[in-house]
């Protein structure tokens, strides 16, 4: 997938976000939810985590990201470096296909009729940047470790 973020698809991440921001809780409790219905076994790596605790940082998170998407390359180093850490999780390539999938069902079943093919479109663009930044930092931290 092409990674290029455009002004346009911004405008829209941002505006969705804005929707959500008001359940911001309950999608974050969705979101789990659904990652572990449909991926089960990542559900372990989450073992004696402080939910309430966890859903606020992914919101945090995703705050972040999303009011930093114009100027997202001031964030890319916290990202590369998040993925690193990620990876002493135990979190590796595949998992970030469905974490993406249950984010992209969560904004969808969050917003209902304010969701669109634009909206997934760019909300898929932003993850997929994400994603990628925190791969790379996986990678470079698994490398530096050798």
């Amino acid at each position: 997938m092409n990674t290029r973020i455009t002004p346009t698809h911004i405008e829209l991440v941002r505006k969705t976000w804005a929707s959500v921001v008001p359940i911001a809780d309950t999608a974050a409790s969705l979101f789990y939810q659904r990652l572990f219905e449909t991926s089960p076994q990542l559900a372990p790596m989450f073992a004696g985590v402080d939910f309430p605790e966890q859903r606020n940082k992914l919101v945090k998170a995703i705050n972040l990201v999303v009011i930093s998407l114009d100027r997202i390359d001031t964030l890319l180093p916290m990202i590369h470096d998040m993925g690193r850490r990620h990876a002493g999780y135990g979190v590796r390539d595949e998992h970030y296909g469905p974490v993406g999938a249950a984010l992209l069902w969560t904004l969808q079943t969050g917003l209902g009729d304010d969701w669109s093919d634009e909206a997934a479109v760019s909300w898929a663009l932003a993850y997929q940047l994400l994603a990628d930044t925190m791969i790379a930092g996986a990678r470079a931290g698994s490398r530096s470790a050798a």
